[in-house]
């Protein structure tokens, strides 16, 4: 028999996220191994390691960690949804952050960061800051040991075709991309590429889902918690983005008057929210039973928001209990509720108001997705006499 050592993957939750466990007898070879990996972090709960499971590369594990020990990824395989997101065949993400990431060099990652220091400093959205430094970290990790100053637009057209197309990355990861490299030249460099020249992808433009009625019943009754059901309930009878859910304190909301406000939203905008009857009573009944400190959904932390990741994972599970297959998201509570409002026959202009739209054409979006109005098209066809 072997007298090398075993480590068992499972597929598991920590924390509110998908994770995958690392479990072995004590071994101080192996943990510095996995150490070595990056991405890997010790849960004290748990004892024992674990990977996120959006960084998770079973390849990258087999060429590590296989000359020490072997590895049991049974119980990846014995759940074939779960496996697929694991081993890395999701078409989400086909490659792994934290190689890249390990073959930057010491000036590059120190040039990214000052960049993401400016990008702080002009007040950029904090997910404008992240997808930056993140499309910035795989491009220079994937053209290392080349360095920044030495790239040509040759090397950005190679990068889209190479690495973008071929893990089927998604048109907007690309158009990131290359806006990333564009601002990071011109604040970085303050050199000049020709980046017009780079063919962009064409823009979609799909029509947002909208939750039926019957499927938000049915939703609203699968989430039990009423934390969690708070949340949810808030997103739809708000119209809110998520970030504007985790980042929503006490003072934000005055129930005596039924107003909530948006502060320092998408844009850099504030705005104010007419709070439904219903929505109140539910808002009062939440806060006598949870008492909130500071942010008024909060996480496991007295004082700590939620997380947009915890958020993530409740919706997914209230999906999963209420048995809805649709390809619903988040962001479609916030859909449905504009849809629902014209429906109800909302003015366009208050819809856009309502949920913080600097120009009335995104708004207008929502005309072509409405039941009523698409019911109230006279087919031609109707009056044929066949």
């Amino acid at each position: 028999m072997s007298e090398k050592p075993t480590i068992k993957l499972t597929p598991s939750e920590h924390r509110n996220q998908a994770v995958v466990l690392l479990k072995f007898d004590y071994n101080s070879t192996i943990i510095t191994a996995v150490k070595g990996l990056g991405n890997a972090r010790w849960s004290a709960t748990k004892k024992c390691w674990y990977i996120l499971q959006d960084n998770f590369d079973l390849n990258i594990l087999f060429k590590q960690l296989t000359p020490l020990a072997y590895l049991d990824y049974s119980e990846l395989k014995s759940n074939k949804k779960e496996a697929n997101s694991v081993l890395g065949n999701s078409s989400k993400r086909t490659y792994n952050l934290s190689l890249y990431k390990s073959r930057l060099s010491d000036q590059t990652k120190a040039e990214i960061e000052l960049f993401v220091h400016w990008m702080e400093q002009k007040r950029y959205a904090a997910n404008s800051i992240k997808s930056y430094r993140h499309s910035l970290q795989i491009f220079f990790g994937y053209f290392a040991p080349k360095e920044p100053d030495t790239i040509e637009i040759e090397d950005i057209t190679q990068f889209n075709h190479d690495f973008i197309l071929q893990n089927g990355l998604s048109s907007t990861f690309q158009n990131q991309t290359v806006s990333a490299l564009k601002l990071y030249y011109e604040k970085n460099h303050n050199r000049h590429i020709e980046f017009d020249k780079i063919e962009r992808p064409r823009k979609s433009n799909p029509l947002p889902k909208v939750f039926s009625k019957t499927d938000l019943e049915a939703f609203f009754r699968a989430t039990k918690n009423p934390k969690h059901k708070m949340a949810m309930m808030l997103i739809y009878s708000c119209g809110l983005r998520r970030n504007e859910l985790v980042n929503l304190k006490l003072n934000h909301i005055d129930s005596k008057r039924k107003m909530l406000s948006v502060i320092n939203s998408k844009g850099k905008k504030d705005r104010v929210i007419p709070l439904s009857k219903q929505t109140v009573a539910k808002i009062r009944s939440y806060y006598l039973e949870y008492r909130p400190t500071t942010y008024f959904i909060e996480g496991q932390t007295t004082g700590e928001p939620l997380t947009t990741s915890s958020l993530q994972q409740i919706f997914k599970r209230s999906m999963k209990k209420a048995s809805i297959t649709k390809p619903y998201t988040i962001h479609c509570l916030r859909h449905s509720i504009a849809t629902h409002l014209l429906e109800n026959g909302t003015d366009l202009r208050y819809i856009q108001e309502f949920l913080g739209h600097k120009s009335s054409k995104t708004t207008e979006i929502y005309t072509h997705v409405t039941d009523r109005s698409l019911q109230n098209i006279k087919n031609p066809f109707d009056e044929l006499d066949i």
